[in-house]
């Protein structure tokens, strides 16, 4: 273990400058979140052309305002610069979206290293990567976390907030409090773990749909169509431990472990580990397509996003002890 060195960020409430650096899905995503609080944005991508950004941006901002954020877009708050320079001398948050390859992720850090201060903190939207791995080449690991969104970001208000080996603990209250602060739900995890949280639930979810296709079990679309119509609609509102709590009747998860539990250990000593060889790939790519009937990626995502919109303001007008 690495001796760990403070860190001390400009105060929560004072933050009105952040940069975004990698502008593609995710960055852009940010940054109209961001924008929408009312901060100052510097964005920074080689590829991303500016003007495709904004177009991004400006789509991205009637969702926002459907789910309580007052400001609308305000175009001269949003730098753009296709390098790490100067400018981002002034920013007092960084998160950080480049594409996931840890050497990019490195190269760019030390980019960074070279114009931000070093109580600034850099949270990459990694998606799998550990912040140990990110940090290990830093001059300031200290203040380097993974703040991992789910996508889109500016619509889903997870943020899994993880700190490597050398990261300050301050850093990570740190990014809980400002993440909290924009209208994230930020979880601060225990420790690291490749996959962060939801992605190892999805990851697990989604290896037993590939083997239930793999093994002619069910199709693709009616794979969907059960979670979409079943268990999908109780995650939106309670997590699995609060579900089966609920399963247990009046005693509860008590009783369901009890009593239940062991008809889940039969069920996961049946859950498969497909392989994904061509030929398997090859046949939900096909049966994926016919299932969406035609519909392209924009359509899907303005489908997604309508939706997102509505389930924000049904949750919103619910109360836990809703009779």
């Amino acid at each position: 273990m690495h001796d760990q060195q403070k860190v001390t960020p400009v105060p929560v409430e004072q933050v009105r400058k952040v940069a975004v650096v990698g502008a593609g899905t995710i960055g852009a995503s940010w940054a109209a979140c961001f924008l929408a609080n009312g901060l100052e944005v510097i964005a920074v991508d080689p590829v991303v052309d500016e003007g495709k950004l904004r177009r991004a941006i400006d789509g991205m901002m009637p969702a926002l305002e459907s789910i309580g954020f007052p400001v609308l877009a305000d175009t001269s708050r949003l730098q753009f610069s296709a390098t790490i320079g100067g400018e981002l001398a002034a920013a007092q948050f960084v998160q950080e979206s480049v594409p996931e390859r840890l050497e990019l992720k490195r190269e760019t850090l030390r980019e960074l290293e070279s114009v931000i201060d070093p109580q600034v903190i850099v949270s990459s939207s990694a998606t799998a990567l550990i912040p140990t791995d990110i940090q290990e080449e830093a001059k300031h690991p200290q203040r380097v976390i993974v703040g991992h969104p789910f996508n889109p970001p500016h619509l889903i208000p997870l943020v899994e907030v993880s700190g490597g080996e050398r990261t300050a603990p301050e850093a990570l209250a740190w990014a809980a409090e400002f993440y909290r602060a924009i209208g994230k739900a930020p979880v601060l995890m225990k420790r690291e773990a490749y996959g962060h949280i939801a992605n190892r639930l999805a990851a697990a979810l989604f290896r037993e749909a590939v083997h239930l296709v793999a093994e002619g079990i069910a199709a693709v679309g009616d794979i969907d169509e059960v979670i979409t119509q079943g268990p999908g609609l109780r995650w939106a509102l309670q997590g699995p431990f609060t579900t089966y709590h609920l399963a247990g009747g009046a005693e509860g998860i008590a009783h369901y472990m009890r009593h239940l539990g062991p008809t889940q250990e039969a069920r996961w000593r049946t859950l498969g580990e497909p392989e994904l060889t061509d030929e398997l790939v090859d046949r939900i790519v096909r049966d994926v397509h016919e299932s969406v009937a035609g519909l392209s990626s924009a359509q899907l995502a303005r489908f997604r996003d309508t939706g997102l919109v509505e389930i924000h303001r049904l949750k919103e007008g619910l109360t836990a002890d809703s009779s």
